[in-house]
């Protein structure tokens, strides 16, 4: 089926219908939703039961810059800046260095494994390289996986950050794949304009933008996050025209925006809050459009060696010499290693060779794709198995508060935590002021037999309550866990 102006708006909204009903039930299989979203692309392309001819790489990737822009700007608005500042010397040697590790480390197995060039093998590398923003963003909130200490805003922070890594390695190799007889020095040069223009830049923008958003009156609370999608491209655009990372801006001015005060923050949250899960959506259809499963199936082989190389070797190598100066546990940092997701960014850097014309593209791209999958499928379904294993999960079910929440709730807290309450406990048939309750945190709420109660000094805990935690840092919770567990020995 070709795709007309007649049947487009059509084909879309079921695609996008089934895509949303897919990814509500999705988790019961434990599949993650961003993986269904690519099946149904799949199966609507040339290949697949809709027969729809797509191959377009340019607006493939015109559609997945687009998409990025609204996933990387939606997690930065959600990054607090109280969780992240502990971590940030980590989270930004996990995505610079860690990413040119990786790299290096999986394109020169690459080379070694195949008949690609060095130069087209290092270009591969570099596709991969990074973890993939809305595929973190999209499982670890959806799971609402409760991780210790630091380990969650490291995650995110890295994901968010080490996509310009990424995308300076792919046009760095792939202009030495196009020019093999460029020098080092210039490709040092391009490197330290992306990066540090795109920070500076990021940053500029973010203070420029708050003084238009909070100095402009619009009359309408509606108007209010078109302007920002308007100041996000402008941003991004801007920020690429004078030699910038466009993706490292937008992220740096999106973290600054949403740790300010903002007029009708809330608002702008919400709806970028919606945007972003409408693009991923519409990215990883397009991009299951964009490829031919039966182009894969030669590929098979050598992608599923070249995925596991970098799953099991090529990320933890990476992993572990970035952070080898920071104090950290080794679990912690295995547990890192395991959540480095691949997802939709590295299919839409793959698009990148296939436009410029280089011999191999074809089967760069289909490598790609593969590896992607298999990460998101490998990975993605055991992060909380794994966290369990490495134990470096809280055994409560845990759901952080991010921006939104505060907004929507006005709690001034960092975070929030729901703890079941075991037969075991020696918390049962105990007064809450008999706990020796942590002074850092406070109970707002107990759930009871279906009901909700607001607790006082005197209400006695009981066996299968579940205790609603306010706190200003994950630490706490900690403590918390003991107190319910052993409150004598708090």
């Amino acid at each position: 089926m070709n795709l007309t102006i007649e049947n487009i708006v059509l084909i879309g909204s079921i695609l996008l219908l089934l895509s949303i009903v897919a990814g509500k039930t999705s988790y019961k299989f434990g599949v993650p939703t961003l993986l269904l979203f690519l099946a149904i692309g799949m199966l609507a392309g040339s290949d697949g039961i809709g027969g729809i001819n797509f191959d377009n790489p340019k607006i493939a990737q015109f559609i997945g810059v687009v998409s990025l822009n609204f996933i990387l700007f939606s997690g930065g608005l959600d990054t607090s800046w109280k969780s992240v500042k502990p971590i940030v010397r980590e989270g930004l040697a996990l995505s610079t260095l860690g990413v040119l590790l990786t790299a290096l480390s999986l394109g020169t197995f690459v080379w070694l494994i195949t008949e690609f060039t060095f130069f087209e093998s290092m270009l591969l590398g570099s596709i991969v390289s990074s973890t993939d923003a809305a595929a973190v963003f999209s499982i670890l909130r959806s799971k609402s996986l409760a991780l210790k200490t630091n380990l969650r805003p490291t995650l995110e922070l890295e994901s968010g950050s080490n996509d310009p890594m990424a995308y300076v390695l792919t046009l760095t190799f792939l202009s030495l794949v196009t020019n093999p007889n460029q020098g080092f020095l210039a490709i040092l040069l391009l490197f330290l304009q992306q990066m540090i223009l795109g920070a500076v830049a990021g940053f500029v923008f973010g203070k420029l933008s708050k003084y238009i958003i909070n100095g402009i009156k619009l009359g309408f609370e509606g108007l209010y996050p078109v302007l920002v999608i308007a100041l996000m491209f402008i941003t991004f655009s801007a920020t690429d025209f004078i030699g910038g990372n466009g993706f490292l801006a937008i992220y740096l001015c999106a973290v600054y925006l949403g740790n300010q005060e903002l007029i009708h923050k809330k608002t702008i949250f919400q709806m970028f809050d919606g945007l972003a899960w409408l693009m991923q959506i519409v990215l990883f259809l397009t991009l299951g459009l964009l490829v031919f499963p039966s182009e894969i199936v030669p590929y098979l082989g050598i992608g599923l060696l070249i995925s596991l190389f970098l799953i099991l070797i090529a990320r933890p190598v990476g992993v572990m010499i970035s952070l080898i100066f920071f104090k950290m546990k080794f679990r912690r940092r295995l547990y890192i290693s395991w959540v480095g997701l691949r997802g939709a960014v590295p299919i839409v850097f793959a698009t990148y060779p296939l436009l410029a014309g280089i011999d191999k593209a074809n089967m760069i791209f289909n490598i790609v794709f593969f590896i992607s999958v298999t990460s998101v499928l490998i990975q993605g379904t055991t992060l909380s198995v794994v966290a369990k294993w490495l134990k470096v999960a809280l055994p409560e079910k845990v759901k952080k508060i991010t921006e939104i929440d505060k907004l929507v709730l006005n709690i001034p807290k960092s975070s929030m935590q729901e703890f079941e309450i075991l037969p075991e406990y020696q918390a049962v048939n105990k007064r809450i002021v008999d706990l020796n309750f942590p002074k850092t945190a406070f109970i707002i709420m107990i759930k009871r037999k279906g009901q909700y109660i607001r607790p006082g000094g005197s209400t006695e805990i009981e066996s299968k309550d579940t205790l609603m935690v306010l706190a200003d840092q994950v630490e706490d919770f900690e403590k918390v866990e003991k107190c319910l567990q052993n409150p004598d020995k708090a």
